[in-house]
């Protein structure tokens, strides 16, 4: 007898902002039967339509992993498939009553502690496990993203991001088991840098963005004229620069707290595989759009 398949206990409630939309929004996650998967249900929408997480139904990756089917879509979906795949739910509906997931605190750790409340149970099948058995090796030469995957007797994960900035630097991140996931990774937020903020302002997004759910990396000088349009649009009249070279908004919970969220969305975007993986993910230079190229890569040459 093998792992067997999971869901929830019981049904959970989160409601919260979305990043870009910056509108509230609904989500109940129910428990769903064996070989359900993970699915989206837009309970706003006519006839309910069904999004079902799956690399073939990912439309955009420029700010987040969003999915589309049946007329209906879903964005930013990666923290929260993060915290599905750590305690490893296989079986999920997911009604939500907008087209993007609430952001929280910016990382996986709020969506963790509620799922975690309702418990997890079994069920009667044994999980159907995408094995890595060959080196398999993924690169985008463009963006010098290289990912690999090896065998290994369980799921386990190495990020390397270098983004040629002092303030960061190049930075490691690893997740030995996920078990481990909770401590380690859940926590770490996600991150932008300052000359990022003001094109997506004006590009409309961001809206449900407060400071509290974004680390922010000033990779440039902060005039004055950026301060005060960074201090109107967030509502916080004491912007400033601390010493670690981040906006004054929060203080991190880990010095490497940028690549281990990187390490948390390769997680929630290998979600879109379908199947829980056994194998060794090495990635350097992990973006949305790698990790669903590299997502497909994997199912398509996987023997």
């Amino acid at each position: 007898m093998g792992d067997r398949q999971r869901t929830l206990k019981e049904k959970v409630y989160i409601s919260g902002k979305g990043l870009h939309t910056g509108k509230q929004v609904n989500i109940t996650f129910h428990p769903a039967e064996i070989d359900h998967g993970i699915s989206f249900q837009r309970s706003d929408l006519e006839n309910n339509p069904i999004i079902k997480v799956i690399a073939y139904n990912v439309y955009d990756t420029s700010r987040g992993t969003s999915i589309r089917e049946n007329g209906a879509e879903v964005k930013t979906i990666e923290h929260m498939m993060a915290a599905i795949v750590a305690l490893k739910i296989d079986n999920l509906l997911i009604e939500i009553d907008c087209d993007e997931v609430p952001i929280l605190d910016g990382s996986a750790i709020l969506y963790l502690k509620e799922f975690e409340k309702a418990g997890t149970i079994e069920q009667e099948k044994d999980k159907n496990y995408l094995i890595i058995n060959k080196e398999l090796n993924y690169s985008y030469k463009k963006k010098k993203v290289e990912m690999i995957a090896k065998p290994a007797d369980h799921f386990r994960i190495n990020v390397m991001v270098d983004y040629n900035t002092k303030v960061l630097g190049v930075q490691h991140a690893e997740l030995n088991y996920l078990n481990n996931f909770y401590e380690e990774i859940a926590p770490c937020r996600t991150f932008a840098f300052l000359h990022e903020l003001k094109p997506l302002i004006k590009a409309g997004l961001i809206k449900g963005g407060d400071l509290k759910n974004a680390i922010i990396y000033v990779d440039e000088l902060l005039s004055k004229e950026d301060t005060e349009e960074l201090s109107n649009f967030f509502n916080n009249p004491k912007i400033d620069v601390l010493e670690e070279g981040i906006l004054n908004n929060l203080e991190l919970r880990f010095s490497n707290e940028a690549a281990r969220h990187k390490l948390l969305d390769v997680v929630g975007d290998l979600a879109l595989i379908g199947r829980p993986i056994k194998g060794h993910i090495v990635a350097k230079h992990p973006g949305h759009s790698t990790n669903v190229e590299f997502a497909k890569f994997l199912l398509e040459n996987n023997d």
